[in-house]
């Protein structure tokens, strides 16, 4: 049997560190953003290392989705896509996302701000992605796709282990240890902006614990927040939360 499996994220959550966990099976192929050149390209934003991205990456959204859904790389039967929701532009069609399975990876907008800000001058409410990620799990109910699967990265953080297992199971593949740790340094299957973004997660060999992440956020910022947050709210009303 062979999954694709869509992990959908904003900016700045565990979504790297994921990718790494299941880049660590020997039955999984990653890819980073697969629609993050036709985003760029699309929309003319100037973000870092843009040029390389564009260059890098598939322009053309159908040929992303084509690959998408498509053999899955090296003759494993696992897919891994590492998606940001803002990258899921109106004007893509949608119809191809019901060949793959859907998780969702949240985080608290203010932690996201945070964070992002640290790399990035300017941020807007387009994109941190909460709005999109709304949407996409309107899309797919309406469509009569599978509920997604729901994880707070607060909540996964706490305990790894227990989440790793509910997502295998979900998708209907075995949870293995080696998902929870993986050798530092970069990887050939990161996008062309690693050397940007990726510090934190080439010097890691797991999950980091979860902490708070402090700092002030300025009234601009603080009003982007909270024109995320009902969003946020929403989906993290659909969280997996475990028994125990």
């Amino acid at each position: 049997m062979s999954v694709r499996l869509a992990m959908w994220s904003g900016p700045r959550n565990i979504s790297t560190a994921m990718m790494r966990a299941w880049e660590n099976r020997s039955d999984t192929t990653v890819w980073d953003e697969p629609l993050y050149a036709h985003y760029l390209q699309a929309t003319g934003l100037d973000h870092p290392m843009r040029d390389a991205v564009i260059a890098d990456g598939l322009t053309a959204w159908q040929d992303a989705a084509d690959r998408a859904t498509g053999p899955i790389p090296d003759g494993n039967s696992v897919f891994y896509l590492k998606h940001m929701t803002h990258h899921l532009l109106p004007s893509i069609d949608r119809e191809w996302l019901g060949q793959l399975a859907h998780v969702f990876l949240l985080r608290d907008p203010r932690e996201v701000l945070l964070s992002y800000l640290r790399s990035m001058e300017e941020v807007n409410l387009h994109g941190i992605g909460f709005q999109q990620q709304a949407e996409l799990y309107d899309w797919l109910i309406d469509h009569g796709q599978p509920a997604p699967l729901v994880i707070d990265s607060r909540d996964f953080l706490q305990n790894p282990q227990k989440h790793l297992i509910k997502i295998c199971d979900y998708i209907g593949v075995e949870f293995r240890d080696e998902m929870l740790s993986w050798p530092a340094g970069p990887r050939t299957t990161d996008g062309a902006w690693a050397p940007h973004w990726y510090a934190s997660v080439e010097a890691s060999t797991g999950f980091a614990p979860w902490r708070e992440r402090t700092g002030e956020l300025s009234p601009e910022q603080t009003a982007i927040e909270h024109a995320a947050r009902p969003f946020y709210d929403r989906l993290y009303g659909h969280r997996w939360q475990s028994a125990d």
